[in-house]
């Protein structure tokens, strides 16, 4: 690391510890030079990851995204917002953990539709309303009859 005072690039590391938001490490830093301190912060560098729609285009993940068609799914039922962050969560660590640079929605979309089943059966059936854009009511009707034979 370089010195911000003398750009020297003989500096060490005398203390490190947590940041304040635990998702990064503070060092304070000496340089062995001109003897003054600095302090740095360290980051874990995450792969930005794109999402493929159903049209072939490319955006870029957004948690907001998933946590919003959900809470509408979940609307006036007994689903509380944890329930909701926690599944966000496990599916998020899933996608991520593909260790994968692109993933497709669709991938995604049924990845929400498993885990939201378990959730809540009215909220997955208007989830999978949306999602899987029925045209009809026997498209409906099917997908409900999906349901209950499981």
């Amino acid at each position: 690391m370089k010195c911000p005072f003398c750009s020297s690039e003989n500096t060490r590391v005398i203390d490190s510890r947590p940041a304040d938001d635990n998702n990064s490490i503070r060092r304070r830093r000496l340089c062995d030079d001109c003897g003054k301190r600095f302090t740095t912060y360290e980051k874990v560098e995450t792969i930005p990851l794109i999402v493929i729609k159903k049209d072939n285009c490319r955006e870029q993940y957004d948690r907001a995204k998933m946590e919003a068609g959900l809470l509408r799914a979940c609307h006036k039922r007994p689903v509380s917002v944890e329930q909701i962050t926690h599944l966000v969560d496990e599916i998020e660590t899933e996608i991520f953990n593909r260790e994968s640079k692109e993933i497709t929605s669709t991938y995604i979309g049924e990845l929400l539709m498993d885990k939201i089943m378990d959730l809540d059966p009215v909220a997955y059936v208007r989830f999978a309303s949306v999602y899987r854009e029925f045209k009809d009511v026997d498209t409906f009707m099917n997908e409900l009859k999906k349901m209950l034979d499981k």
